[in-house]
């Protein structure tokens, strides 16, 4: 672990920057995560940001200040494109540069504190697009506890393949739709059939749900017909964001035979706004384990780097705001929380696999890690699990139930890293909102 860790992971590092020393804050100095923004309301481009407390580091601006020079300012400079696909395409050592240069420049008592003030933007006062152009989007399978349980919902006689526990397992998905954080979209349409109808309809999706995921970002890739090693990925991932990958659950039950998913879920996903840099959470990597019971992974997925830093220790909640909490001002319900340590796959194995064929990845390419759903089942990442298939409507607390998503309602996904002798750091808020089917 000491050879990630540097002098911006110090618990003690406070900012000139008050709101960022608050313990609640999802963005202390410590995190420093990217975003693409412009304020709200203005002609202005979308340009690179980086938050710190409820402000945003308006990179452009800092790139015109001229405060700093050789890597770092030519950094700034890719960071003032209106996405940064560039940007994570430089090496980590660019990536870790500005980083550390923020994080000098944000500190107490730093001797740029005025100038760097001067390119402060109130974080309320921001809209938000994409942080990068996303060429090409793969969804992985990586929670077990989510795979048994969703496998015995569709094969109740063989929930788990066989490929499962030798292979991570993923799909092709549709980058086109994936939103930012506030996302507005429309209940889909498609084909459904009902286990007791000869033929199949036509209509609105009536068993909507969530998926509580994280979005992994990819920086430099690699060549066509060259793979990443296991023990070389940290090169390539740039950093990870919230994901709810929208899936329809009826859409999907009648198409997924044989080729898996494809109008149930390409319709809409949504990330939140902010990149948490690998660097960033470094501090929040654990041991990874598999059953001895279970098939041990194959060479090029198996290292003791893999077995000691592989699985990152974050927790996400996710909450159902319906149509009436919003009226009435209450807050939205929580229906469930988990974390990515119990992820089967490490986020290295998925990097390793996805390019061990030759496939080459490119800087802005995007995963999901597949619902993370935890052992308990409170822990469960979706409503098809939480409400066993919809059989069991959940009590939302104010009168209202729910056993899939209906039109109106809001899924917010939070998540954050905390432990002692770490700064807890936060990756702000995914919100998206159901609308009528058109």
């Amino acid at each position: 672990m000491s050879n990630l860790l540097n002098e911006t992971h110090n618990p003690a590092l406070t900012s000139w920057v008050e709101s960022a020393n608050e313990s609640t804050t999802d963005f202390p100095i410590q995190n420093l995560p990217f975003a693409i923004f412009k304020r709200k309301d203005s002609n202005e481009n979308f340009r690179g940001g980086v938050a710190i407390g409820d402000q945003v580091v308006d990179l452009a601006a800092l790139a015109n200040a001229k405060l700093f020079d050789g890597v770092v300012a030519d950094a700034l400079a890719l960071c003032s494109q209106p996405t940064l696909n560039e940007f994570m395409a430089q090496p980590s050592s660019v990536w870790s540069a500005l980083r550390a240069a923020l994080s000098n420049a944000l500190a107490e008592d730093s001797e740029f504190e005025i100038e760097m003030a001067a390119c402060l933007v109130a974080q309320s006062d921001v809209d938000y697009d994409l942080p990068c152009r996303i060429g090409d989007y793969t969804d992985f399978y990586t929670s077990i506890h989510h795979a048994t349980t969703v496998g015995s919902f569709f094969r109740p006689d063989n929930p788990l393949l066989p490929n499962y526990k030798w292979i991570p397992i993923g799909y092709h998905g549709r980058s086109s739709s994936i939103g930012v954080s506030g996302q507005a979209f429309p209940r889909p349409k498609g084909q459904t059939k009902a286990p007791d109808a000869d033929a199949p309809s036509f209509g609105p999706c009536k068993r909507l749900d969530y998926e509580m995921e994280m979005g992994i970002y990819i920086g430099g890739g690699n060549e066509l017909g060259d793979s990443i090693a296991l023990d070389d990925t940290d090169e390539h991932v740039f950093g990870m964001c919230l994901f709810n990958d929208w899936s329809a659950r009826d859409i999907q039950g009648w198409e997924y035979q044989p080729l898996g998913p494809f109008l149930a879920k390409n319709f809409a996903s949504t990330v939140s706004p902010w990149i948490v840099t690998n660097e960033a959470l470094a501090p929040f990597r654990m041991g990874w384990t598999r059953d001895e019971n279970d098939p041990q992974p194959m060479e090029y997925l198996s290292s003791a780097r893999n077995s000691e830093l592989g699985a990152y220790d974050v927790q996400v909640e996710v909450f159902l705001e319906t149509p009436k909490m919003r009226d009435a001002g209450e807050p939205a319900a929580k229906l469930t929380n988990s974390s990515f340590r119990h992820s089967y796959w490490t986020t290295a194995q998925m990097v390793a696999h996805h390019t061990v064929n030759g496939c080459n990845l490119v800087a802005g390419d995007f995963f999901g890690s597949g619902t993370q759903s935890g052992p308990n089942a409170e822990e469960a990442g979706s409503l098809l699990e939480l409400t066993g298939a919809g059989k069991n409507r959940l009590d939302l607390g104010n009168g209202e139930t729910r056993g899939f998503v209906e039109d109106g309602d809001a899924i917010v996904m939070r998540g954050f890293c905390e432990k002692d002798g770490a700064k807890r750091i936060g990756f702000g808020e995914c919100y998206s909102l159901v609308l009528p089917a058109k």
